[in-house]
């Protein structure tokens, strides 16, 4: 099942699908806040038309009354014009008590009072759930008793009080029942206008889905034009990286247009904000994988390797197979697959065999204290020369490095061209040839000598334990010890000759010579070449047209 779902064509269509639900949601959202938007318009709206009904009938009562119309008249006038003016939020509530930021008259008038407590009526009357509010005002100052299904009902009748002129205070002594039929009415009845709402702006919501839809298509079909943005670029990495923004911008900007037709401009800046604080949250929890992408964007540009280059990175050997958008992929030595994540590889310190076909080696080998060194040089430099696959340029040397206690050390420096020569083959057979040549010349190599010295005392004693009748047959022999004699020259000469004969008749058998073949072993490049060849779903970013640094 795994592998099912790691498909390229599966995975597209599960991140396609669910791109489809987030958009679904979000713009049932947005509708269903423009749809509270309207209804608390289309409530300012009746509100308004409700204060001018009571103005209307307060004037027909002033009417009525002869001695003082004029000045009720012009009294209602001041109040419903004044009534319908913006006014700042309410102050805050303190103990139960709302007050007003208007100035407090110096001569209140009982007609005041009369006119307040009916204009408070009025707009209560209009109100769902306000008309159980009683009304009182002495002094302007207006004390609402009476029962309200909620704490929002009671805040709502206290707001719309305080906002009237010539009230001086409110005094809160609203009882709230908390109902549950009546709680539960208000809600079912909200959810009903949100639902009818919805229903109702369903053709616009589809048309917007519509737009969002043909602009993201339009944008994907950009994105996939992958001839049109390798022209652009021959990087692959960056021509990716061009389609897939392209592929956001039309994305975002079809979300737009769907807004927009909806109504919903004022939420974009809300959208944009979270989005905002959401993507430094994520960006500090990702920050490796923004690294490590950040890294393979570089390295793609620079291309400091190529696919088949024979590179070290920090320590890590092998053989390069391909440059992805998270790792590093190398064929060690031994064959085995090695991934580096592509930060490492940016900040690690890269070392390319393949670079530099031209690769020197080095060996030593010792000879006799006696022995002229120099001389010793010549001969090996003279066996190594033989050799195919040494470079005449550079030239082969030889230095001395050291004089030990019984021989001279000299370090053979020898290049090759690693392209077509194994360089661990290659140094085999040079320190073999070097040291046959010496040795055939004359000159030992010789091991190193441990001399022991007793006093006197310490030799009569163990002659006199060697020749003790109490242990006749003692472990411990004492040899004297004397100069080498011709005898073990001879020795020492005919082993060696033996030795070398033994050689000889060895690597003159069957398959000797893949032994002293020193070109580079090809099952290894074969395994290489199965991997470059095998496909991926990541993108290759190595790429012989793009400039290497």
């Amino acid at each position: 099942m795994a592998t099912y779902i790691d498909r390229p064509i599966v995975r597209s269509s599960i991140k396609a699908w669910g791109q489809m639900v987030l958009l679904l949601s979000i713009l049932v959202a947005f509708s269903a806040h423009a749809a509270d938007e309207e209804t608390s318009g289309i409530a300012a709206a009746l509100g308004l038309e409700t204060a001018e009904g009571v103005d209307t009938t307060e004037e027909s009562v002033s009417n009525d009354n002869s001695a003082t119309s004029e000045n009720e008249t012009s009294t209602s006038d001041n109040i419903e014009s004044t009534s319908s003016l913006p006014t700042p939020a309410p102050p805050p509530v303190i103990s139960g008590e709302s007050t007003n930021n208007a100035q407090i008259e110096t001569t209140p008038t009982p007609q005041k009072d009369n006119d307040i407590r009916q204009r408070i009526s009025g707009i209560f009357s209009e109100i769902e759930g306000l008309q159980a509010v009683n009304i009182s005002v002495t002094q302007g100052v207006v004390t609402l008793t009476g029962e309200t299904a909620n704490e929002k009902k009671a805040q709502q009748a206290i707001n719309l009080t305080n906002r009237l002129t010539d009230v001086v205070t409110v005094e809160d002594r609203i009882n709230r029942t908390l109902d549950v039929q009546e709680n539960v009415s208000t809600v079912y009845q909200g959810l009903k206008a949100q639902v009818t709402n919805l229903v109702k702006a369903l053709p616009l919501l589809l048309v917007g889905i519509v737009i969002f839809g043909l602009v993201a298509w339009f944008g994907s079909w950009l994105s996939n034009r992958k001839k049109m943005w390798q022209r652009l670029t021959p990087n692959p990495f960056v021509a990716e990286l061009l389609s897939q923004t392209v592929k956001v911008i039309f994305i975002i900007f079809g979300l737009i247009l769907g807004l927009s037709l909806i109504g919903a401009e004022t939420i974009l800046g809300t959208l944009l904000g979270g989005a905002g604080v959401i993507g430094i949250a994520v960006g500090f929890a990702v920050k490796d994988t923004i690294e490590n992408y950040i890294a393979s964007l570089m390295l793609s540009i620079r291309q400091p390797f190529r696919a088949r280059d024979h590179i070290v990175i920090n320590g890590q050997e092998g053989i390069v197979v391909r440059l992805t958008s998270r790792a590093t992929i190398l064929m060690t030595l031994d064959g085995n697959q090695l991934r580096i994540p592509n930060s490492e590889v940016f900040k690690g310190t890269i070392l390319n065999y393949t670079k530099n076909p031209e690769r020197r080696f080095t060996f030593e080998l010792g000879v006799d204290a006696n022995d002229d060194p120099l001389a010793a040089i010549k001969v090996g430099l003279d066996a190594i020369h033989t050799l195919t696959f040494v470079l005449d340029e550079p030239k082969a040397i030889a230095v001395i490095t050291n004089v030990g206690d019984s021989n001279i050390v000299l370090e053979f420096q020898i290049w090759v061209d690693q392209s077509e020569t194994d360089f661990a083959k290659a140094r085999s057979i040079a320190i073999r040839e070097t040291k046959h040549a010496l040795e055939n010349e004359g000159f030992s190599l010789p091991e190193p000598i441990y001399r022991l010295r007793f006093n006197n005392k310490l030799e009569k004693a163990f002659e006199h334990i060697r020749g003790s009748a109490d242990n006749p047959q003692s472990d411990l022999t004492v040899t004297p010890t004397m100069p080498e004699s011709a005898e073990n020259n001879q020795s020492d000469d005919q082993d060696k000759k033996q030795a070398k004969a033994r050689a000889k008749t060895i690597l003159q058998g069957h398959n000797a010579d893949d032994v002293l073949d020193a070109r580079p072993d090809d099952k290894l490049m074969k395994k290489v070449e199965q991997e470059i060849a095998q496909s991926s779903d990541e993108t290759d970013l190595l790429n012989n047209n793009s400039p290497q640094e």
